[in-house]
């Protein structure tokens, strides 16, 4: 098998300002823009990255696809989740399932993504 993920896309309304939370709140590198997208590149890896096209329509329904992201333990989700909250993300609500506790969220445009305890 030949295929692996080149890019995570986001649609959004203005990808030069969520370029701007998601390289905050991940630490990865703006590069662009180019016309209506801005990519992210985790410094460290040649893997995915996650690209954000600007879209006309605004964001309606809950997502069909979302990030998730690993916070180490409870108190280092909880960190994390105020970080992202600072940076101007949203708590939606706190899960706990199977053993495993996650907050879902949304960022700044209403893209759901959850930060988990692992």
């Amino acid at each position: 098998m030949s295929l692996k993920i080149a890019n995570i896309v986001l649609d959004c309304e203005d990808s030069v300002k969520l370029a701007e939370f998601w390289s905050l709140a991940t630490g990865w590198e703006k590069q662009g823009p180019f016309g209506q997208y801005m990519q992210l590149v985790n410094p460290n890896e040649a893997e995915a990255g996650i690209l954000l096209q600007q879209v006309s329509e605004k964001k309606t329904l809950k997502n069909r696809m979302h990030l998730d992201f690993g916070a180490g333990d409870l108190t280092g989700m909880h960190a994390e989740v105020a970080r992202l909250i600072a940076l101007g993300a949203k708590k939606i609500i706190e899960r706990a399932e199977l053993g495993i506790v996650w907050t879902v969220m949304q960022d700044p445009e209403g893209n759901e993504f959850c930060v988990a305890a692992h």
